[in-house]
Order: C-alpha cells, then sequence, then structure tokens
C-alpha cells in the first residue's frame, strides 16, 4: 500500500466519523492529494480558458490533455473521432469505467473581466471569423478530469479494473460522441460497465453534486431553414415575394406550437437563434436563413414539433405565392439523456456517504441537450450529473445569475474544482471495487 493511498485512507476513517457528528466534509479530507496537485490543475483550467478551440478544432486542447496523461502511464490514442483521446489504465481484471470530459469551446465573445479571459478569434467552419471562449464550462471539466487521473493513478492498489478516460470532441455540435463511437470507441477500446459524465451547473452553489434519475435532458435538434422569395426592388415591393415576411409570419407561428398544439404537462421549446437575409434597406431578398433549436422528452412530441415547423412554413409560403416551399435541413440531433436510475440511486447514496449529507441535491430534468446519450444508448449504464459552480452567497442573494453559454459566465473555481476532482474520484473508486454490483 502506498504512503499516499493509506494517508487517505485514514483520511477518510476519520471523516467518517465526522459524518457521523453531521459534520460536513471538504474536499481535501476525502482527496489529501488536492494539496499537492491542485496548483497544477488550476494552471491547467487557466491555460485552457485562455486557448479555447471550437469543435472538431481541439488539437492544442487535446495535445495538453494527452501528454499529460501519458506521463501518469496512461495508454492514449489521439484522433479518435476527429481529435478525440481514449486513456487507458489497465489495473488487473476488473469492472471497466468510464468517466468523459468535453474538449470544444463555444463561438462566443467572452465577458467575464477575468484576467485571463480568453482573446481567441478563429475562422469558424463557413470561413467567418469568430471570438471563442469556454462559456460552457468545458474547461473546469477538462481540468478536474486531469485531477481525477492524476488521484486515481497514484491510488492504484486501491482498486482494480480498467478505468477509461475520454475526452470528447464537439459536444456543442452534438456530433462528438458520435463520431467517437463510430471510430470504435466501443470496439477498438473496451466497452465500459459504466459511463460518468459531470457538467458545471449555474444554479447549484459551489461544489454541491446535482442529480436526476431517468430522462434528464432534452432532445435536440438543430434546424437550418431557408425560406425562398423573389428579389426586387424595396420601392416596389409588389413585383417581388419578400421572404423575410414569410419568416416573420413563420416565426409568429410557430409560438402557438407549443403553446396550442402540445400538451402542458410534456416539456417542449421551440427557439430560432439567428435570422440572415439582406444586404441593404432597399433591396427585397431572394432568401432568408434561419437557425432554430427543437426540445423535447418525448419522441412523439418530437415528431410533431418538427412536422408544425414544417407545416407552419409551407403554408406561410405557400399564402405568399412563394416560388418553392422552404427547404429544413437537421443538421445536428442529440438525443434524450437518460440516467440510469439504479446506479443514480447509488451513485447519489455514495456521494452523500463519502462527502456528506449535504454534498448533494436532486436536481429537475433540463431542457438544455447532451449528446452524453448516445453513451447510454449504445448500451451502457450511463449516468450524467452535474457540479454547483456559484458561490452560495450570490445565490441566496437573488441576483441574476449568467447562464451558461452567456458571455458572462465564469464557474466559481473554488470550491467547485476541488470538489469536481473528490466527486470523481469517490464515484470512479465505487465502481471500481464493484460498488454498483453490491
Amino acid at each position: 500500500m502506498t504512503k499516499i493511498f493509506a494517508a487517505a485512507l485514514l483520511m477518510s476513517v476519520l471523516a467518517s466519523h465526522a459524518l457521523a457528528a453531521g459534520s460536513p466534509r471538504d474536499a481535501g479530507q476525502v482527496v489529501p492529494e488536492l494539496t499537492t496537485i491542485q496548483p497544477e490543475i488550476e494552471a491547467l483550467y487557466r491555460d485552457l480558458h485562455q486557448h479555447p478551440e471550437l469543435s472538431f478544432h481541439e488539437v492544442r486542447t487535446a495535445d495538453a490533455l494527452a501528454t499529460r496523461l501519458k506521463a501518469l502511464g496512461y495508454e492514449v490514442t489521439t484522433g479518435v473521432g476527429k481529435t478525440g483521446i481514449v486513456a487507458l489504465l489497465r489495473n488487473g481484471p476488473g469492472p471497466v469505467v468510464m468517466l468523459r470530459t468535453e474538449l470544444d469551446a463555444l463561438p462566443v465573445e467572452e465577458k467575464t473581466g477575468l484576467a485571463f479571459a480568453s482573446k481567441v478569434t478563429t475562422r469558424n467552419d463557413a470561413g467567418e471569423m469568430v471570438p471563442v471562449a469556454h462559456a460552457c464550462g468545458h474547461d473546469l471539466h477538462m481540468a478536474g478530469w486531469y485531477g481525477t487521473a492524476k488521484v486515481m493513478a497514484d491510488r492504484r492498489n486501491g482498486w482494480h479494473g480498467t478505468l477509461m478516460l475520454v475526452g470528447q470532441p464537439a459536444e456543442e455540435r452534438a456530433g462528438g460522441a458520435a463520431s467517437m463511437l463510430t471510430d470504435g470507441l466501443f470496439s477498438r477500446f473496451p466497452k465500459p460497465d459504466f459511463a460518468i459524465g459531470v457538467h458545471d451547473e449555474n444554479t447549484l452553489p459551489s461544489g454541491q453534486v446535482g442529480y436526476h434519475e431517468g430522462f434528464f435532458r432534452a432532445s435536440a435538434d438543430a434546424l437550418e431553414v431557408t425560406i425562398y422569395g423573389r428579389g426586387g426592388h424595396g420601392a416596389y415591393p409588389h413585383t417581388a415575394v419578400d421572404p423575410i415576411v414569410i419568416a416573420a409570419r413563420s416565426i409568429l407561428g410557430f409560438q402557438t406550437i407549443v403553446s396550442r398544439e402540445t400538451n402542458p404537462l410534456s416539456p417542449a421549446v421551440v427557439t430560432v437563434g439567428a435570422i440572415h437575409a439582406g444586404t441593404a434597406g432597399n433591396i427585397i431578398p431572394e432568401q432568408v436563413q434561419m437557425l432554430m433549436t427543437v426540445r423535447a422528452f418525448d419522441p412523439k412530441v418530437r415528431e410533431h414539433l418538427l412536422a408544425s415547423i414544417q407545416r407552419q412554413l409551407d403554408a406561410e409560403a405557400t399564402a405568399a405565392g412563394a416560388p418553392a416551399m422552404p427547404l429544413v435541413r437537421n443538421v445536428d440531433h442529440a438525443d434524450m439523456v437518460e440516467n440510469d436510475r439504479a446506479l443514480t440511486a447509488h451513485l447519489a447514496m455514495v456521494l452523500r456517504r463519502d462527502l456528506g449529507p449535504d454534498s448533494v441535491r436532486e436536481m429537475p430534468a433540463q431542457m438544455g441537450a447532451e449528446d452524453f446519450s448516445q453513451y447510454g444508448r449504445a448500451g451502457v449504464r450511463a449516468v450524467l450529473l452535474h457540479i454547483g459552480a456559484v458561490d452560495p452567497a450570490e445565490l441566496a442573494s437573488g441576483k441574476r445569475i449568467p447562464e451558461l453559454h452567456s458571455p458572462q459566465w465564469a464557474p466559481q473555481l473554488e470550491p467547485t474544482l476541488r470538489s469536481l476532482v473528490a466527486a470523481e474520484v469517490v464515484m470512479l473508486t465505487d465502481l471500481l471495487a464493484g460498488g454498483a454490483d453490491h
């Protein structure tokens, strides 16, 4: 038994007595190694934050993580699903447990005011110059993932089986998980018995873990809509067919799909997030492009939403005498995240036991999507959890907390990062000891 693991075991026993008295636990009690590794993982977080990369372009990011994991003794394969990472630590017979992190950032201009804020701009796949920032917390996830990898490597005398670390590209585009699976994630490498993902959360206090059994995240369809008109002079609209008017009427019509066509007890969202048309105020354009997102928890509701969007578009185009019916392309799709109920309940129990009864909170399902869903659909018992990342005083104040994906979002680094490592270490150690089979 290594000295580090012996010390960790002693701290665990002492903390169990503290728990019996109802005392909360600090992450450093659970993972004493944090005292040593915290400067390194915080430095990694700041480096990743300052150098974000868009989906399927996470070359520097993947290299930074792969290099560190190789130094820890992991078998590392890069370029999986284009830019993904798979790192294996084989430690004798036992279960295979997967821990996933995301690599990509968003085309968002950061406005957090942080000293290490991103100033990156790059060309997207359409050739447009866009700002880039980790406005969803993936940099936090990666830093915690690496910290967990380091602790688990040091503690290998205390567990058995195979730890499988997956660095997934393109979560924001909902295509990275599918890309890795298509590239043999569960055939070239061991298929895991369990898969865990942890995401930062702006409605929970820093360090508290949120869980939800069953359907947790909605399905999401990213639509590209092209509306066709007949161009002309803005002074003579009667000689043209204005696609901007068709778009405006369609958008208003979309609002009734949820409010008047969908059961109020079945969550649904239809959002138009972008409209592109025209070059001048006195020119009626020939086309309008719209970008949309559609969310649901019920496959039948999803089908109805998509069919109704097409129906509304076709009706408005017909009414306006458009030369062609609108074209709707479904460019990205993420299935609903369904957390394995028994595994979720087990992990919540383990976290309460080892981190303290107040360390875990049941949370409601969310309309946000996550392609973590693909691992469960591939036949793996999977659970997506959330880690609170907001100062408790700010939550209690009632002030508006920035949403994830906003230019102002920045997780409270501590104690969130420490708690993230502690939670991941606790869950992985339990599963690699056969805890979920008890």
